[in-house]
């Protein structure tokens, strides 16, 4: 895979966090929620192109084949690649679930693998995480959309500490309070919707326009800068090649405290996805078609 000077530059100039079994995370990465195979496979090779090394699938996005084909499109060797999916509901009594997870994303191992909801048996499902993680299957186990009750369940209970939570994270939702809990566990933050699922009002707020001119960088930049600031993982999704190119150029300028500070003050405690009983209900219930996939 032939990149430009640019792009090399940014790859060696990319932020990590250091997971708390000492495995090194890209701090930003391309999501492949709501693409279809085809789009995912052409999101992920032109993030790969363009410096990217961070990949987040899921069983429910029903794309890991197409994840799969795009990393082996790519030319990269595998340990370049720091690849992340989650494991379904109603998978995570099946035994074989992690083995079939490998066999779709056509890899021998999984990079960060992760409880997609909490819902129906997730304690068997993190402890097939776990066996999975002991058998040198997985390099670091997590959970997605859990809140801080369900995760002090997993912490009473495991074997293995979970090294990362995938939750909703933005401006306007910055869950400052579940943050210091996790940082006091070591365990690391990932947003999702990290741009507000697209909010104009977010994205348009008056002092990300003004922080925007000031470093020459759009909107949406000067949000996922402050996102790697705070420490927080991202994982925007797109299949636009222009977005995702610049989704990934942010490691040239840095916002400064009084900026930060400017930025946390914008928080509303206003998410855009909430969890309900009858929804995670419906969840457990749910079995995506990942046979059918292309």
């Amino acid at each position: 895979m032939q990149i430009t000077k640019k792009r090399q530059k940014e790859i060696e100039t990319m932020e990590y966090r250091m997971l708390n079994n000492g495995i090194k995370m890209p701090m930003a990465g391309i999501g492949t929620f709501l693409l279809t195979p085809d789009e995912a496979e052409a999101s992920v090779l032109a993030a790969l192109k363009d410096g990217y090394r961070l990949i987040d699938t899921a069983n429910a996005y029903v794309n890991e084949k197409a994840v799969g084909r795009a990393m082996k499109k790519s030319g990269l060797v595998r340990e370049e690649i720091f690849l992340e999916t989650k494991l379904w509901p109603s998978f995570y009594e099946q035994p074989d679930a992690v083995e079939e997870t490998l066999a779709r994303l056509d890899t021998e191992y999984i990079d960060l693998l992760l409880i997609h909801q909490p819902a129906g048996n997730y304690v068997a499902g993190y402890r097939q995480m776990e066996e999975a993680y002991k058998a040198g299957k997985v390099r670091a186990i997590g959970l997605s959309n859990f809140d801080e009750t369900q995760i002090r369940e997993i912490l009473n209970i495991c074997e293995v500490k979970p090294a990362v939570l995938q939750t909703e994270v933005h401006p306007y939702f910055q869950e400052k309070e579940l943050k210091e809990f996790l940082d006091n566990e070591g365990i690391v933050i990932q947003a999702w919707y990290p741009l507000g699922h697209g909010d104009k009002t977010l994205i348009e707020e008056p002092l990300f326009t003004r922080l925007a001119e000031k470093y020459g960088k759009s909107n949406a930049q000067i949000i996922l800068r402050w996102h790697i600031q705070a420490d927080n993982v991202v994982i925007p999704g797109s299949k636009n090649p222009e977005h995702i190119r610049d989704n990934f150029d942010l490691f040239d300028f840095s916002l400064t405290e009084e900026e930060m500070t400017e930025i946390a003050a914008l928080d509303k405690k206003v998410r855009y996805y909430t969890s309900t009983p009858e929804l995670l209900k419906k969840y457990a219930e749910m079995v995506p078609p990942v046979n059918q996939q292309k």
